[in-house]
């Protein structure tokens, strides 16, 4: 990056993105007295206006509440203790309570980014939002990051360390050196929707049908978040409401004659799925979280769970670096952190493949795939193998 710096900030802890990854590490960090600067190119009020998915495990909403960071999850979140699985025009519950004694919570993501900033701003923290660029310019005996602010100024922020959290877009994974990526891409996207309408149904309902899977879920009262089963190159404005509505209830169709709630479609996307590990997640002084480091399919509601995940445990080792100065106390991010990541890719590509219609699917895999579905609402054991990956594996 050009241009002398105009300012010189020392902090312990460099953070590249203040999304809700971000914002948690600080918050930790925080807590162990461990200073911190985060950075990010867009604004806060863009993060919080960027609608996205809210489905959290229990120990999201545990780390949330237990570290003061909401409390706002429990009252204002939805407990949801199962979900139905749709095919052969028939639901099947899944009660995750009975299954595994835990529950899951509609809490949008837009929410935690706006109780975690709320905590930071609280506590007087560095957070820097609406910087025109940053770059990560050095890792190895000292982290340091410059950044270009609005007005065009150039800053360097110097730490002890640096965590690129950054997301799938960033470019902090690419500054990891003898880096593996392992990648899987898919032949289908969600096609997304917000509709002003009442709830269709109490939980999530998950709808495999011979036209394409759909997903039924909740936002407010009023506003409900849906998607369904379109091809990666569809283009969402050439969408008229009819026809959004159309393929939504041609997939929620049954015998039992349920149909959803109809409105305004008042926000329409595709999402393209994709599959992604990189490893190693720490390089001398940098380290990755959330999605820098993994990206996955939303059918297993593991992307913001998997980022919490990770800066619970990357806490834990800053921790442990500075209070005895042994770099190599990162070394245990990675394995830790990639142990849950791997299991998640697992149970996100399980659930992503068994309620999905591959575009070349032959009338064996139509039939497998019903089976499959028969075999887990049918089993004791492998409902709870679904309810144990949805509501979350224990933290270890």
């Amino acid at each position: 990056m050009p241009g002398r710096p105009s300012s010189h900030t020392r902090t312990q802890v460099v953070v590249v993105g203040g999304g809700p990854a971000g914002l948690m590490l600080s918050h930790l960090l925080a807590h162990s007295g461990i200073d911190s600067v985060v950075l990010d190119t867009r604004s806060a009020e863009e993060i919080e206006n960027t609608h996205r998915a809210g489905i959290l495990e229990r120990d999201s909403v545990r780390l949330l509440v237990e570290s003061g960071a909401s409390a706002r999850v429990l009252r204002d979140g939805h407990e949801h203790q199962g979900i139905d699985l749709r095919f052969a025009g028939v639901s099947h519950r899944i009660d995750f309570q009975a299954l595994v004694g835990a529950s899951c919570w509609l809490y949008p993501q837009t929410e935690v980014f706006v109780d975690l900033h709320g905590a930071r701003t609280r506590d007087g923290s560095d957070l820097r939002y609406g910087l025109a660029t940053t770059q990560v310019v050095e890792f190895d005996d000292v982290a340091r990051v410059r950044y270009e602010d609005s007005a065009g100024q150039v800053h360097e922020v110097e730490g002890d360390l640096v965590v690129g959290a950054d997301g799938s877009r960033g470019s902090a994974r690419g500054l990891v050196e003898d880096r593996h990526q392992y990648f899987r891409e898919y032949p289908y996207a969600w096609f997304g929707v917000l509709v002003q309408a009442p709830a269709s149904a109490p939980e999530l309902v998950y709808a495999r049908s011979p036209h394409g899977f759909a997903l039924i879920s909740q936002r407010t009262s009023d506003i409900q978040r849906m998607y369904f089963q379109c091809d990666p190159t569809e283009d969402p404005r050439s969408w008229s409401d009819d026809r959004i509505w159309e393929q939504l209830q041609l997939r929620l169709a049954g015998e039992d004659g349920f149909r959803l709630h109809e409105g305004p479609v008042i926000e329409r996307t595709v999402l393209p799925f994709r599959s992604f590990v990189q490893t190693p997640l720490r390089h001398r002084r940098l380290l990755l979280a959330g999605d820098a480091g993994h990206t996955v399919p939303p059918t297993g509601a593991k992307g913001l769970n998997l980022a919490l995940a990770d800066v619970r445990v990357l806490a834990e080792v800053i921790e442990q670096t500075s209070r005895t100065g042994d770099l190599t106390s990162l070394d245990a991010y990675t394995p830790r952190a990639l142990d849950r990541v791997w299991r998640a890719q697992h149970f996100s590509y399980w659930m992503t493949t068994m309620l999905h219609s591959s575009p070349e699917a032959s009338d064996y895999d139509e039939e497998r795939q019903l089976a499959e579905l028969r075999g887990v609402v049918s089993s004791t054991a492998g409902s709870a193998y679904l309810a144990e990956g949805y509501t979350g594996w224990p933290q270890r």
